[in-house]
């Protein structure tokens, strides 16, 4: 499926209400900066800005590459500030001018790339769009496999302040869809939107065979040591 079918107005009306985190953004933006080493960014999936507006506050040049219209509607809504220059696009392909000192995918949004093929040319693509020495960082879970009975192929990931979540995963294809509904008194919504996981050493493959390879692997943007027991990654490679 298209991604873009799955992040239409509506969605991108709610987006940053159903993943309103303040800490996890700063977190990411100051770390976004800190590799960024002063450079230019470019955000694959930019979105509505979530990231990439509070990151352009501090003074960072910033672009990026979305599919949704809509997503970036709300972007435009949001700003107050200069335009972020933004490519309506898919981000395998789509080309933003110039060279970055960091191209970054955050908050699992690797996933929605759901072939293996596609995968690696994001990877491609945002090798293409660094400078040399530049980086590439990818935020995204560990596959949400560890926990699954033999032969199970659902696990709740949610079930809090009026937000249900259902993982349904086939690790034969590792394809897998999350279910989200959200309850408010007598109204209720969902969306589901179908991923593809990837370990980690499947990605440090996809980067070498774009030129790059890994520097850091944290568990998050504190930069937490990742051992067995995390459930995220944070990895950054670097272009040769």
């Amino acid at each position: 499926m298209d991604p873009k079918d799955h992040f239409g107005a509506d969605v991108a009306r709610r987006y940053d209400q159903d993943h309103a985190n303040s800490d996890a953004v700063a977190e990411t933006v100051e770390a976004l900066r800190a590799l960024s080493g002063g450079g230019r960014v470019l955000e694959f999936a930019i979105g509505t800005g979530r990231i990439a507006l509070p990151l352009a506050a501090m003074g960072v040049p910033v672009a990026g590459i979305e599919l949704s219209r809509a997503m970036v509607d709300e972007l435009r809504r949001k700003e107050t500030g200069a335009p972020i220059p933004v490519v309506i696009g898919d981000m395998t392909t789509a080309q933003v001018p110039g060279a970055f000192a960091l191209v970054a995918l955050v908050y699992n949004t690797i996933d929605n790339l759901t072939t293996q093929a596609a995968q690696v040319a994001c990877f491609r693509n945002a090798a293409a769009h660094l400078e040399p020495g530049g980086r590439f960082v990818v935020e995204t879970l560990v596959p949400p496999v560890q926990k699954l009975p033999f032969g199970e192929t659902r696990s709740a990931f949610a079930c809090e302040g009026g937000h249900i979540g259902v993982d349904v995963i086939d690790i034969a294809t590792q394809l897998y869809s999350s279910t989200h509904v959200w309850l408010d008194g007598n109204d209720s919504r969902a969306l589901t939107v179908p991923f593809r996981y990837a370990w980690p050493a499947e990605m440090d493959l996809m980067a070498q065979m774009a030129g790059m390879a890994l520097e850091h692997r944290w568990a998050d943007w504190t930069r937490a040591p990742f051992d067995r027991f995390s459930r995220s990654h944070v990895s950054v490679w670097r272009k040769g």
